[in-house]
């Protein structure tokens, strides 16, 4: 029996794997993808921490901004932690081969030993440390790099089923549709991290997000009795290439990029909090204008030099050039503040030795708008934190070293049993159209601008395609690399999560972050307070405040 299963493979599934190994733990990471595959690459501007190397900074100025950001939504004590840690996480990421870019000194414009910094949107200083705009997936790769180093076992293809459950509620690991060979096996172990990314694949074609980001480690928390909250908060991000939904990095605008209508004319301050310059940018489309990012005038040599990944994404997916022409743009579904609820531990709520740590966990620190260059300081800081937490527990803890045999075989039937369902089905509606479809109206409802009418409309055509699950199936029957039978799995996770974002949007009766209501255009103070959801006996989403 492991002593920690790790599932998910990002930013903070490492961090957590290296610390525990360093400790002495058997850790093993299980992912549905390859290890890299993490959407950790696509964070791409830059991890905040108050280092002051570009301007005089501090940690207090870093909470200050944190908090503002979250719109009275966050954890004081989280966010503290937080921001404290980063100047230490960067020092140890840097200590592992981070390549992070450096400050070039005048006198002869060689690299010195300081790491650059750049200005994110809400944020007073520049604090962003960065490696280009590749930031993400260099602190991917170099986390990856340690993990083989360190000898960790990674366990590939592995789709997440089920957590295994004990009568008092104790998780003992999870069940897993291994896609290779088409069978659902198990791992049991003493502590269990989620670390499965966030549900922007809800929205989809209107997201940045990977096809996999369906959030399947928070529906298993939901189907295992666990509370998710603040599922309503998602923030879209300003600028993603308007035809493609390919994320154009906010360096480009903390180098000094300019947001432009169809007149050339600038609409916004574009480092204004995410939230704000999706707004603008939203309503000068509904007004009927093109708006794009410009970055002519930072000059050929600068942008090739810091936004080498913008560069080639604008010339591959978009056909321009944006050394000499703007880059159209429109804001799509970017990151989920919401998620499964953790205690100051990260333990999942309701529920014994699990802990969620990352995009697909909520640890009030992001509240109602996560501060640009927060997220890749979560990962990392948290990984390392629950890591700690749960290598002190196992230490002063008694844990029985046997196999839970009779959860475990009866975890494994129940999930075959819903394979066998699925093969069984006919397959009379096609549930990639269904995908599309709500992807398209979660935009347009449940968007960067919300009102009743519109949200309900959503909860009715959502019902509808609940109501069909019984006639939608897969077309490949066969069981091994079923890829057909994993993507319906997902689509079955995103109605789930979907149903919590709309009740969680309708029930919040007012503007706050990320969250904006039309019909309720101002914060109220009576909803200064999280959103929680669980699953029913019939499993239907409930909202519980």
């Amino acid at each position: 029996m492991l002593d920690l299963l790790i599932i998910g493979s990002g930013g903070a599934g490492l961090t957590a794997a290296l610390n525990a190994k360093e400790a002495g733990l058997s850790v093993s990471v299980v992912t549905k993808t390859l290890p890299t595959g993490a959407q950790t690459a696509m964070a791409q501007g830059g991890m905040n921490a108050a280092l002051g190397n570009i301007e005089p900074d501090n940690i207090e100025s870093h909470i200050q901004d944190t908090l503002k950001s979250a719109h009275g939504l966050a954890d004081a004590d989280m966010v503290k932690l937080l921001c404290e840690q980063a100047p230490d996480v960067i020092a140890w990421l840097n200590s592992i081969g981070v390549p992070f870019s450096r400050v070039f000194s005048p006198e002869n414009t060689n690299p010195t030993s300081t790491i650059a910094q750049r200005r994110l949107g809400g944020a007073t200083h520049s604090r962003a440390c960065y490696a280009q705009d590749y930031t993400g997936l260099k602190i991917l790769h170099t986390l990856y790099d340690q993990c083989i180093k360190a000898d960790i076992e990674f366990v590939t293809e592995h789709y997440l089923m089920n957590l295994i459950k004990s009568n008092n509620q104790e998780v003992q690991g999870a069940t897993f549709w291994d896609i290779d060979s088409g069978k659902v096996v198990a791992i049991t172990a003493k502590k269990t991290i989620l670390a499965t990314g966030g549900y922007g694949e809800i929205y989809h074609n209107f997201t940045t997000n990977s096809y996999g980001s369906t959030g399947d480690g928070i529906t298993a928390i939901l189907r295992a009795g666990g509370e998710v909250s603040d599922m309503e908060f998602i923030q879209f991000h300003p600028t993603a290439l308007k035809d493609s939904s390919i994320l154009i990095s906010e360096s480009a605008r903390g180098e000094g990029g300019y947001l432009i209508n169809q007149e050339g004319k600038r609409f916004t301050d574009e480092l204004a909090p995410r939230d704000e310059v999706a707004r603008a940018i939203w309503r000068e489309v509904r007004m009927g204008h093109h708006i794009s990012l410009d970055i002519r005038h930072l000059g050929e040599e600068k942008i090739s030099n810091l936004m080498p990944q913008e560069l080639h994404l604008c010339r591959l997916h978009a056909g321009i050039d944006p050394i000499t022409e703007p880059i159209p743009i429109m804001p799509v579904a970017h990151y989920t503040m919401g998620g499964i609820d953790v205690d100051k531990s990260f333990q999942a709520s309701g529920l014994k030795h699990c802990y969620a740590v990352g995009e697909c966990s909520n640890a009030k620190v992001h509240g109602a708008n996560r501060l640009g260059g927060n997220s890749l300081l979560e990962i990392v800081t948290f990984g390392r934190k629950v890591a700690q937490n749960i290598i002190e527990d196992i230490e002063k803890s008694s844990f029985s070293s046997h196999e839970p045999k009779q959860d475990k075989e009866k975890q494994i039937a129940h999930d075959e049993a819903i394979i066998e369902k699925i093969f069984a089905k006919p397959n009379d509606v096609n549930f990639y159209h269904k995908r599309k479809v709500l992807g398209k109206l979660l935009y347009k409802d449940a968007g960067i601008l919300r009102n009743r009418n519109d949200i309900h409309e959503a909860v009715i055509y959502l019902e509808s395609i609940q109501d069909k699950l019984a006639i939608m199936g897969v077309g490949d029957k066969s069981r091994e690399n079923n890829q057909n039978l994993v993507e319906f799995l997902e689509f079955r996770n995103s109605l789930l999560l979907a149903e919590a974002l709309l009740k969680s949007a309708l029930h919040r009766q007012e503007s706050r972050g990320a969250h904006y209501r039309e019909d309720f255009p101002i914060e109220r103070v009576e909803f200064e307070k999280h959103t929680y959801c669980k699953l029913t006996d019939n499993e239907k989403v409930e909202v519980l405040s």
